[in-house]
């Protein structure tokens, strides 16, 4: 061989060893997959020798098929457990990998917030625990849900996504939350809901709580309030008349201030106002029967038709001083009424109880009297009904 010849031999096989990875038994490099068995698969690595995963360092399920989990041309990252199995390949574990892996990725869960999918695999004192990756971590109960969790067993099987609130890598410790996962999306999703609110527009909401003074409705994220007058048209003194938790409502946005975290809803239907009929149902000096439905230091308010009241000022409850309404009414009293003024737009409309009755004594004394009483005042007409009564001395 001449110098010429053993010159390039030598320089090929420094190329070559150059252009080799230098690997050792414990290392976890990057590979290419070549190809997948039914029993195994062939992974590139930069190396003189192919890499071979066997099934069992593959996947934890034993009875998995390698083509189910990779494919030519994937990349992956595998763990060499022997440089030469024997065959003049290098032994390599995809499971090993991914727990060295991962708790390069539990740090960054709980440095950086990153969230993690796992899958509960069985309830133990205290939560439940998850195989991630190889590695063994814990939920306690109270970081499953933001929400009361009754049944731990729910949950077994279920894909969650979590962040891990505390590591201890040398003593393989991993608490995982669920919770915490749960309240940064409701987060976002407030967010969402303030940044698209506007006044007047329709929303979908579920009612989740009732209170005496009306119903809490969640918007997706955001609980909104509708008042008691703001359920229904008519007077109503619990929300439960008119709703249940959990009933589907359609309501609309009457105002909202994202600083004090409020939202004024109402759920009656503007086009529903019964004061839009009220000019057409009601004229002044009419004389109709109602209901008294709430009393005041200076009057009575009367309804006159479901979600029309009337307020009976108290000089005008009876011909004598009434200086306490509720001295003289009830609610929940059948009263009739005479219209004295009425105001559709501001909804407002002004009644007597004295002058319906000294009206329909008008008319009783007219019916009685007949056409003697044309033109005759009330006063009159009481005389004149009365003129030949005599007192017994």
């Amino acid at each position: 061989m001449s110098n010429y010849e053993e010159g390039s031999m030598e320089e090929m096989m420094a190329a070559l060893e150059g252009g080799l990875k230098r690997i050792n038994a414990g290392d976890v490099v990057k590979g290419t997959v070549i190809s997948a068995s039914n029993d195994s698969v062939f992974v590139n690595i930069g190396y003189m020798a192919d890499g071979v995963i066997s099934r069992e360092e593959l996947s934890y399920d034993e009875v998995v098929n390698p083509k189910d989990v990779v494919k030519p041309g994937d990349e992956i990252y595998v763990y060499i457990l022997q440089v030469n199995d024997g065959e003049g390949n290098v032994a390599l574990s995809k499971i090993k990998a991914e727990e060295h892996k991962v708790w390069d990725e539990f740090e960054e869960s709980i440095n950086e917030g990153k969230t993690l999918e796992v899958k509960v695999n069985e309830v133990v004192k205290g939560g439940v625990t998850a195989n991630v990756k190889g590695v063994r971590a814990f939920i306690p109960a109270s970081q499953l849900s933001s929400k009361y969790v009754e049944d731990l067993k729910s949950f077994v099987g279920k894909n969650l996504v979590v962040k891990v609130i505390e590591l201890d890598k040398d003593k393989k410790k991993v608490i995982l939350s669920r919770k915490e996962v749960e309240k940064a999306e409701a987060e976002v999703k407030k967010g969402e809901v303030w940044a698209s609110l506007k006044k007047g527009e329709r929303r979908t909401g579920t009612v989740t709580r009732l209170a005496k003074f009306g119903a809490f409705v969640d918007l997706g994220g955001i609980d909104g309030l509708i008042h008691n007058q703001d359920l229904s048209w008519k007077r109503i003194l619990d929300p439960a008349e008119v709703v249940s938790v959990g009933d589907k409502v359609e309501v609309y946005v009457i105002d909202f201030d994202k600083e004090k975290g409020r939202i004024s809803l109402g759920l009656k239907e503007v086009s529903e106002n019964p004061w839009n009929s009220a000019g057409a149902k009601f004229k002044v000096n009419d004389i109709v029967q109602g209901t008294v439905v709430r009393l005041t230091d200076f009057g009575a308010f009367v309804e006159v038709a479901e979600g029309i009241e009337g307020l009976v000022h108290a000089s005008q409850i009876s011909e004598e001083r009434v200086s306490k309404p509720s001295s003289v009414l009830n609610v929940g009293d059948k009263v009739k009424v005479k219209v004295l003024e009425i105001d559709t737009k501001n909804q407002k409309m002004s009644l007597s109880i004295k002058e319906a009755k000294n009206t329909e004594e008008r008319e009783e004394i007219k019916d009685f009297l007949g056409d003697k009483s044309e033109g005759l005042t009330l006063g009159d007409l009481l005389k004149d009904k009365f003129k030949d009564f005599k007192f017994e001395e």
